[in-house]
This record gives C-alpha cells, sequence and structure tokens, in this order.
C-alpha cells in the first residue's frame, strides 16, 4: 500500500507532501491547482520517461519520492533486494529525480538502479486506469498470473507440473531445430556432392591423366629451356665444320648433357640422352 507521495519543484508544485491511507483518497481542485502533476509523479516513480519540461521554472531539478508498505517475503521485497535495496519494516521508498539538463537518476530502497527496476516494481505495486488505457492488465504476465492466483492453492501443484513440462518442451523443441538445420546442412552437402561427381563424370578421368597433366603443364612452364636444349644438341651432333673440326665423343657428351639438364621437365628427352 502506498503511504506518502513526496513531491519538489514539479511543475506548478514547489513543495507538496501527500501522505495516503488505506480506502479512497480523492484529489479534486481547480484547473491549474496541480492535480496533473501528482500523476507526472507516480508516473515517475513507476518509471515513466522523464522530461524536463516538467521541471518548476527556475528551479535546477526535480524531486519525487514515494512510501509503500510491502510484504517483506513477497516478490516486490525479493525484487528490491536483488537490485542492491533495502526495506526498513516492511516499508520501501522509491525516489527519482530529474535535472534541468534532462538526466533521471532513480533510487530503490536507497541504492541507485536503472529507471527499468521501478517499471518492473511498479506493475506490482500499482493498477493505473487511465481514460482510454488499464495498463495492468495490457500485461500478458499480469494476465496469466490473475489466472493463476484465482485458481488458488488447490491448482498451484498442477501449474507447477505445467511449467516445468513446458521448459523440458522448450529444451526438446531447441535440441530438434538443431538437428533439423543439421539435416538441412548434410541434405544442401549432399546435392553438392552429387553435383560435383556428375560433373567429374562428365568428364571421363583416364587413371593417370592427373600425372599427364601435370607432365604436360611443367613441360609448357619450361617451354623455352627446352626448345634452347634441344637446339644446342641438335647443332652440336649435327656440325659440320671442316675448319676447326671437334672430337665427336666430345660433342656427343655436350649434347647429352644439354638434354639431360632439361630431361626432368620432359621425360622423352631421357632416353635420346641416354642413347647419347
Amino acid at each position: 500500500m502506498i503511504e506518502e507521495i513526496f513531491i519538489r519543484d514539479l511543475g506548478v508544485i514547489g513543495e507538496a507532501r501527500l501522505p495516503l491511507g488505506p480506502g479512497f483518497t480523492a484529489i479534486t481542485g481547480e484547473t491549474g491547482a496541480g492535480k496533473t502533476m501528482v500523476v507526472t509523479a507516480l508516473g515517475l516513480l513507476l518509471g515513466d520517461r522523464s522530461d524536463s519540461s516538467v521541471l518548476r521554472q527556475g528551479s535546477g531539478s526535480a524531486v519525487v519520492e514515494g512510501r509503500w508498505l510491502i510484504d517483506s517475503d513477497g516478490a516486490v521485497a525479493e525484487r528490491v533486494r536483488d537490485a542492491g535495496g533495502d526495506l526498513d519494516d516492511g516499508e520501501l521508498i522509491l525516489a527519482r529525480s530529474v535535472s534541468q539538463e534532462g538526466r533521471s537518476r532513480a533510487t530503490v530502497g536507497g541504492r541507485t538502479t536503472p529507471v527499468s527496476v521501478l517499471a518492473e516494481l511498479g506493475e506490482q505495486l500499482v493498477v493505473v486506469h487511465g481514460q482510454s488505457d488499464q495498463v495492468r492488465l495490457r500485461s500478458a504476465t499480469a494476465q496469466r498470473e490473475a489466472l493463476d492466483r484465482f485458481a488458488g492453492v488447490a491448482l498451484s501443484r498442477v501449474l507447477d507440473d505445467y511449467q516445468a513440462t513446458y521448459r523440458r518442451w522448450q529444451a526438446n523443441q531447441g535440441e530438434l531445430d538443431v538437428i533439423v538445420a543439421e539435416q538441412e546442412d548434410r541434405e544442401r552437402e549432399a546435392v553438392e556432392l552429387r553435383q560435383a561427381m556428375a560433373e567429374i563424370e562428365s568428364v571421363a578421368p583416364s587413371a593417370a591423366e592427373d600425372v599427364e597433366l601435370a607432365e604436360r603443364a611443367d613441360r609448357l612452364t619450361n617451354l623455352e629451356d627446352l626448345r634452347l636444349a634441344a637446339s644446342e644438341a641438335h647443332e652440336l651432333v649435327s656440325s659440320d665444320d671442316l675448319v676447326e673440326p671437334r672430337d665427336p665423343l666430345g660433342l656427343l657428351d655436350s649434347a647429352r648433357r644439354q638434354l639431360e639438364r632439361v630431361a626432368t621437365h620432359d621425360s622423352t628427352l631421357a632416353p635420346i640422352a641416354e642413347a647419347l
């Protein structure tokens, strides 16, 4: 239950402390008295977006503080402790400040927290009825919680069993998604392999074709060396120079060495070199 709201430098309100008690409280007043600012202050405590335009003219910052009495063992108290806040005999203090630069600071139980924590707590502390909406009932989580509470303790075990089963289903569904994805990958890989095999079969390669192609590539790469060596060897064995006659065996040996030098690039030259 909310006990009190303190407001300072918000809109037309310089400083005000609004005590609230059990039962129904009506805030009345003529236009411009500050009723809207009370609702704005409550919204800030519930995590609404802040805007420096709501500051009182001439002030450097606005401050809003609210005090609630809550169950020390309830879900709200647990969330407060998770956020690092403290309770004082079941009393929870939420505060929010907005600077002139538009910066906002939120505290929960004396501990600075993100504004999102105020929004989480606000969903459990306050039900806002506006002109065109009912904030809490728009939350699917709140709708389920209301139905579960209405079902009572007798069905709480059924709820626990359902939640456990649902978690198992989620885990199994995740595993199934992985299996399906892997199967699709395998099927895609199989299609690619079949296409590759079809392309290879259409070429109809021979058993030693890779060796032959490698030798041909080596021969073409060293074509100029092969041409020069063959030309020099041919010149040596076919020379008919009568002016300066040379030793025939020496000419044949020189021709043999020329061919042996490049025979690694063309295997057909090896038997010729051996014959020389």
